[in-house]
């Protein structure tokens, strides 16, 4: 990718440690990168994306997915074609969308799993609601 220049060993750059491929990056490229988090960042265009996980799809069959209105997911559609998450292509009188960067899944794979686990945990914290104890009725 144009604007990303590789690290010497041992280097971090801000990120955590395990992270594989450790970069200095252009103001261009974390501008790209924060315009595909800003794409993200938006319940409707993420109940698209889970739709589009599964199987290209038309605008009609996103629409019947999501229970969004035309103009709605069209927007958001526009949103995520230009963030690079989506593509295109026209099929006769519909236009067919499909995922555009085959790394987005395992991204949204990452990010639901801590979400998952940080749910259990905190449930966990709660815990199992108390049993009360029933008191003998009044005679």
């Amino acid at each position: 990718m144009k604007g990303i220049r590789d690290l010497s060993a041992g280097a971090r750059c801000g990120y955590p440690a395990g992270v594989r491929h450790l970069t200095f990056l252009s103001e261009r490229a974390r501008e790209r990168i924060a315009v595909r988090f800003r794409a993200l960042g938006e319940p409707m265009r993420l109940k698209i994306l889970e739709r589009l996980f599964r199987s290209p799809a038309s605008v009609g069959e996103i629409l019947e997915a999501t229970g969004g209105t035309q103009a709605n997911v069209s927007k958001h559609l526009a949103v995520l074609h230009a963030g690079g998450l989506v593509r295109r292509r026209r099929s006769g009188l519909k236009t067919v969308y499909s995922i555009g960067d085959p790394t987005l899944e395992r991204i949204c794979a990452i990010v639901c799993d801590a979400v998952t686990r940080e749910a259990h945990d905190e449930a966990r914290a709660v815990g199992p609601p108390e049993k009360t104890q029933r008191r003998p009725a009044a005679r």
